[in-house]
């Protein structure tokens, strides 16, 4: 019997399953541009428009409020840069709030806007499970002027320790003092239950590729009271988006969200709540399993349980580099990952267990693991078969 490849970096993209990749190459087929009035566009646009929809249903918004992108980060940089300059020219003040521990996306986009655009970055500390508490969040509005203060900005679920915000306090400690929210949630789609409206945000980002579908297709919500300036010019075929859409793209979003349960009327809550419930049990058997093969190895992030992604382990390893057991794993046949693929080929230290308080020298042996509603039982076995023998080769080549 072949050995088992084990595929544990659902984070960073999903595989495509079969019926999302038949959905999504028929739809490549699709001729005419969906702005064109001939019968071809025509066709075209009531494909989009079609995908659109389910992709709505399953954010929990309506299809008017949904602008297709080219993915997560484009998402993000669109409501960061948009939203807040939409709101610097209705009055708004120029305080932006991000916490530490975000998406380099967020990041780096937060960034630009306080080098080039003259925003007020301010960060703000989570706690040492990678969580934004809403009384700091209440704090640093308050400390600043709701008025003084143009947008916040945080994630739904941290992208490499799993945790889970308490997304609606927090969305009502803005909200209540008349500041925007935009939520990435990149990470949590298709981990847990997505519901625009009953968040409080007023914009939120996913991606179609962390569940199975194309890469280079994303989404921005943007609330029917938000507004965000485009980010490029040119044809106006989206809400704050120009640019010829892409059918097949959507499409292919769509199908992903039939198939994780999220776009299918009538099933939508069972099938995902059973998937979620595969994932989360996988999980806790692989912390359970890693625990025993590596008994110091030190779980970060939230503790098992609805305050973590279900489809997350992410753990540090004393005296080991989490790139060399990277490298000591993919040898024997398992794919993991230090922590954002957007990061990878970056010889640093996650700033998101910096912030979280962990020690660097504790920081640089990190390593995540993270499944996906096709993940397996023997995918995590052979994990727990490799693992001590990589942690010991690891440990041998030292820190330096």
């Amino acid at each position: 019997m072949a050995p088992v490849r084990a595929y544990l970096d659902h984070a960073a993209t999903s595989p495509m399953p079969e019926p999302v990749f038949e959905a999504y190459t028929a739809a490549l087929r699709t001729v005419g541009n969906p702005a064109s009035t001939h019968a071809h566009g025509q066709a075209a646009s009531e494909s989009l428009e079609s995908a659109r929809e389910r992709i709505a249903s399953a954010l929990g918004c309506d299809s008017a409020e949904l602008s297709l992108t080219s993915g997560g980060t484009e998402s993000i940089n669109l409501a960061l840069k948009g939203m807040y300059w939409a709101r610097r020219r209705h009055g708004a003040g120029s305080v932006l709030l991000v916490p530490e521990g975000e998406h380099h996306a967020t990041i780096e986009a937060a960034e630009w806007l306080r080098d080039t655009q003259g925003a007020d970055l301010r960060w703000l500390p989570i706690d040492h499970q990678g969580v934004l508490r809403p009384e700091v969040l209440a704090s640093a509005i308050e400390h600043a002027g709701a008025d003084n203060v143009a947008l916040v900005s945080f994630l739904w679920a941290n992208n490499e320790v799993g945790s889970v915000q308490p997304v609606r306090t927090l969305a009502r400690a803005a909200r209540s003092a008349g500041v925007p929210v935009h939520i990435d949630a990149v990470s949590a789609l298709g981990q847990v239950p997505i519901d625009f409206r009953a968040s409080g945000a007023s914009a939120l980002s996913v991606s179609a590729h962390k569940i199975g579908g194309p890469v280079g297709v994303g989404a921005l919500v943007l609330g029917r009271g938000a507004s965000a300036d485009p980010l490029f010019h040119g044809g106006s075929q989206q809400r704050a988006r120009s640019g010829t859409q892409n059918v097949a793209g959507a499409v292919g979003f769509a199908a992903a969200l039939d198939w994780a349960g999220l776009a299918t009327p009538g099933s939508t809550l069972e099938t995902a709540a059973d998937r979620h419930a595969h994932m989360g049990d996988l999980r806790d058997r692989l912390i359970a399993g890693l625990r025993e093969v590596v008994p110091d190895a030190v779980l970060r992030g939230a503790a098992p349980g609805p305050g973590r992604l279900p489809g997350n382990a992410h753990f540090t390893f004393p005296e080991c580099q989490g790139d060399s057991l990277v490298f000591l794993l993919d040898a024997a046949g398992i794919s993991a990952s230090v922590g954002s693929a957007c990061q990878a080929g970056v010889a640093e230290v996650s700033h998101v267990l910096l912030a979280m308080g962990v020690p660097e020298e504790e920081a640089i042996g990190s390593l995540r693991f993270t499944l996906g509603p096709d993940s397996t039982a023997a995918e995590v076995d052979a994990l727990l078969a490799a693992l001590p023998d990589a942690v010991a080769r690891a440990r041998r080549a030292g820190l330096s």
